[in-house]
């Protein structure tokens, strides 16, 4: 017995029903229920166990790929700081160089003795 089927694209496939041509008797024909309830649950069982299963891979694997990501941003991040950090560094001790060539051109600056003056 095949079952035709059509596709949105107009076309037909033909599906066959049974699983073996060679198997014509009766018994091929009209299985046992109970036969019929345990496949069907072993193969649900096994559809539902693998669909948890990769969607719990997948659930992971994006975690791990967001976790690097998260990872790389930090690294960069921790990166510009260090740049930053050395520039502020650097100019500061410009910044303290020219300080000091200031107090020291500066009469106010100037260390005075006062022994000399008394004298």
């Amino acid at each position: 017995m095949e079952a035709e089927v059509e596709e949105e694209d107009g076309t037909f496939t033909n599906i066959s029903l049974t699983d073996d041509p060679v198997d014509s008797g009766p018994a091929a024909l009209y299985p046992t229920q109970e036969s019929d309830l345990f496949i069907m649950n072993c193969d649900i069982d096994g559809d539902v166990e693998n669909q948890v299963e990769m969607e719990e891979k997948t659930r992971l694997i994006n975690q791990v790929l967001e976790l690097q990501h998260t990872l790389e941003d930090l690294s960069a991040r921790v990166d510009a700081v260090k740049e930053e950090n050395l520039k502020l560094k650097s100019e500061n001790q410009v910044l303290g160089q020219y300080i000091e060539n200031l107090m020291s051109a500066s009469s106010v600056f100037q260390t005075t003795d006062t022994k000399s003056k008394r004298k």
